[in-house]
């Protein structure tokens, strides 16, 4: 079969397509492309997986590869967030990362996730080259000095992040909060790092279930709902929730209403400009809010729009272009963090901006409003089947002159293609990384007309 790298790695059924010889595949094209890369092997490799089924296994046997190969392969010793990963490839100098994880896709799913040594999610002319590898059998030659060690970084981690967060604010303020790890890695990280400053924490579904409660592993606003109501009856100051892998967020407010990523990735960037005095630029995909680009407008800072995948933000991040790079998949970075979405550093930051400016989230957003108007943004998913994926295909090649009676403005084809329409709305229609599916997103200034929208777009593709 051939493989294929998506928005962020290879991903597929477990038992399926998802085979012990197709990671062996994956590991030895990755292990060819490291060692001919100045000749990389010798240096360490991280070796990491999330918490679902059989990922330690799979693990097991990238790791015997790898050290075949002549790495010395550092082995998470449990499972551990994407972030983390991403910390340790930097901390430990090494070549990489191997993590196996399908992030929030439903728990049948694994997939393999490669980071190259600056800690991002490798480009596409990288995977280009291993899926190139995969499919002429390529590996790395036997070599010696191979190892395998087992490796904790958790430590490590939580340190940097006490550099980057006001935890002396928050500690403070002593705010008590809820935190669900919906089974995932986040666990033993994010509720750790907010009670070794002294603060109350209530953790939800704090144990490893392969099955994810038998949904995936996503935190937003559909899975809450445990969430919320430990909020409202204990009257938290947040709940906060990270995915599968911990490299996304959700966040219930105080008033148990679920502040939406595309909000809070303007709302955080309004605060960090705020608090920290940062004048760089921001960064959104393709597919996130333009409330972005009014709060950047607002605040005299550029604007950075990239195709969906937080590999194209994190290039941003190393180039300490930005102060912040979203997308609305909950997903964002920092300045001076990894070019990685980080889910725990979003949550503090959430907790950070609440405690500094001593007002709710949905204060923040009303006066963040009243300053650059609202915008209401949503998506839906169409199952990507032979005859969608044709249509697909031929409504990206058309450009039409209105849609449901809206006129287009401009067309934008940096990722699938997006209606901007004269009145400021737009729609995104482009085929998921992660999912069989076509995404239509869509955004305006009211959710009557979003949803109509929304609806125009499942119109437009199948007309």
């Amino acid at each position: 079969m051939k493989i294929r790298f998506g928005t962020s790695g290879w991903r597929a059924i477990i038992a399926d397509d998802f085979t012990f010889r197709n990671v062996e595949r994956v590991t030895s094209a990755v292990c060819s492309y490291l060692t001919s890369q100045n000749n990389r092997s010798g240096q360490p490799l991280i070796v990491g997986h999330d918490s679902r089924f059989m990922g330690e296994k799979f693990a097991d046997v990238a790791s015997e590869i790898a050290a075949t190969a002549g790495f010395r392969v550092l082995k998470c010793t449990g499972p551990t967030p994407t972030p983390t990963i991403s910390h340790a490839i930097r901390d430990q100098g090494a070549a990489g990362a191997l993590n196996f994880t399908a992030s929030h896709n439903p728990p049948e799913y694994q997939g393999i996730k490669f980071s190259t040594s600056d800690g991002a999610p490798a480009l596409p002319e990288v995977t280009k080259q291993i899926e190139a590898g995969i499919e002429a059998n390529a590996y790395a030659a036997d070599a010696a000095g191979g190892t395998i060690e087992d490796f904790d970084p958790k430590a490590a981690y939580l340190a940097d992040l006490n550099s980057k967060i006001n935890f002396e604010a928050i500690a403070a303020a002593n705010g008590k909060f809820a935190y669900d790890a919906l089974w995932g890695t986040g666990r033993g990280y994010l509720d750790k790092i907010l009670r070794d400053h002294g603060l109350e924490v209530e953790t939800i579904h704090d144990w490893r279930d392969v099955t994810f409660g038998g949904r995936s592993p996503e935190p937003g606003k559909d899975h809450l709902d445990e969430l919320r109501e430990a909020v409202l009856n204990k009257g938290l100051t947040l709940g906060i929730a990270t995915d599968g892998d911990g490299d996304r967020f959700g966040i219930i407010d105080s008033s148990g209403d679920f502040i939406e990523a595309n909000h809070l990735i303007a709302l955080l960037t309004d605060y960090l400009v705020e608090s920290r005095g940062w004048t760089l630029g921001v960064a959104r995909s393709v597919a996130t809010t333009h409330l972005v680009d009014r709060v950047a407008a607002n605040r005299g800072i550029k604007l950075y729009e990239t195709p969906v995948g937080f590999k194209y933000i994190g290039e941003l991040i190393n180039q300490d272009k930005i102060v912040l790079g979203g997308e609305e998949s909950a997903g964002l970075s920092i300045r001076g963090h990894y070019p990685e979405k980080d889910g725990i550093i979003a949550c503090l930051l959430a907790i950070e901006a609440v405690t500094v400016r001593k007002a709710s989230l949905t204060e923040q957003l009303a006066e963040l409003y009243s300053r650059v108007g609202r915008l209401e943004s949503g998506r839906i998913g169409v199952k990507l089947t032979d005859e969608v994926s044709a249509r697909l295909k031929e409504k990206l090649a058309q450009e039409p002159a209105e849609i449901g009676g809206r006129r287009i403005e401009t067309i934008n084809r940096m990722d699938g293609v997006k209606f901007i329409f004269a009145d400021g709305s737009w729609m995104l229609m482009r085929p998921s990384g992660t999912e069989p599916l076509v995404r239509i997103y869509a955004e305006s200034e009211s959710k009557a007309d979003l949803e109509d929208l929304l609806e125009q777009g499942r119109k437009y593709l199948f007309s």
